[in-house]
């Protein structure tokens, strides 16, 4: 591994000088289980100074208040599987969480370190999109609100500039009536990176008739977005196998004009139509 200079921060005050200062030569270590791998790789980018902030107490914690939920960056995935908050009122990223990687790297990864890192195949993303989450961006010239899924502008790049530090995500609570799901596909049942993922909300009213549809698919388009072509398909139908398969057969279709055919395509075009079709079921049991 190359050498590097190292800096801790203990305050969110203090980590945002200690950037302003070094960027944009200097990168944010919170639970490094995906910096180290990058730092390790004989072609991995090394930055000329890295900021630990992975001790700032301000950047920890998940709270609720009103109709809204509120994570700290420093979350690590194993907390967002055990919060009572997170699994009533956004049990979908619960269920994201709770499928990264092993025990080990789910107590030391964090939401924060997942969303910024900006793979295609972060877990915690699309169930976050289909929150409606938004990030709050601080740095020495002040902060920022972004809706999540304008953060990204491709994989491992994000819109965040070189002197801001994440340092907030807040989501709507789901409405009572609200079902989600989340469905990842790997190649194996454990410590699985996602081939693809599908992250479903669905609220029916009393008649049965959906009246809120939220579809994000992971690791299926360029960007990761709401389907917002196959959503309204949903809206004012009753739910039914035949309406979901042909939810699901749409997002294919959509992935293809989108991505062109590749080698993979093959194998995609067919399962994200399952998935889709099957996390739309799991929302209406």
């Amino acid at each position: 591994m190359k050498a590097f200079g190292y800096i801790r921060a203990s305050t969110l005050h203090e980590a945002i000088g200690i950037l302003a200062h070094h960027s944009p030569n200097a990168c944010l270590l919170a639970g490094g289980t995906d910096l180290l791998i990058e730092w390790r790789r004989p072609s991995g980018h090394v930055p000329a100074t890295v900021i630990d902030i992975s001790t700032v107490a301000e950047l920890k914690g998940i709270d609720a208040q009103n109709g809204s939920v509120s994570l700290k960056p420093l979350t690590t995935h194993a907390e967002l599987v055990r919060s009572p908050i997170v699994r009533e009122h956004a049990s979908l990223l619960a269920s994201a969480a709770g499928v990264i990687g092993s025990p080990q790297i789910r107590n030391r990864g964090t939401v924060g370190g997942n969303i910024m890192n900006a793979a295609a195949c972060a877990d915690t993303v699309p169930p976050m999109i289909a929150l409606n989450a938004e990030v709050v961006l601080q740095s020495a010239s002040g902060k920022r609100t972004v809706p999540l899924q304008e953060l990204f502008l491709k994989p491992y790049e994000t819109a965040a500039r070189h002197d801001e530090i994440l340092c907030e995500i807040r989501f709507e609570k789901l409405a009572a009536r609200a079902r989600s799901s989340f469905i990842k596909l790997g190649r194996r049942n454990a410590l699985s990176i996602s081939r693809l993922s599908v992250a479903a909300v669905v609220a029916r009213d009393e008649a049965g008739v959906i009246t809120d549809a939220r579809i994000v698919p992971g690791a299926t388009f360029p960007r990761w977005r709401r389907v917002f072509e196959v959503e309204k398909m949903l809206l004012g139908e009753k739910a039914t196998a035949e309406l979901f398969k042909a939810a699901g057969r749409k997002v294919s279709e959509l992935m293809i004009a989108e991505t062109g055919r590749r080698w993979s395509t093959e194998y995609k075009e067919p399962v994200i139509a399952v998935l889709v079709q099957r996390a739309l079921e799991q929302c209406c049991r």
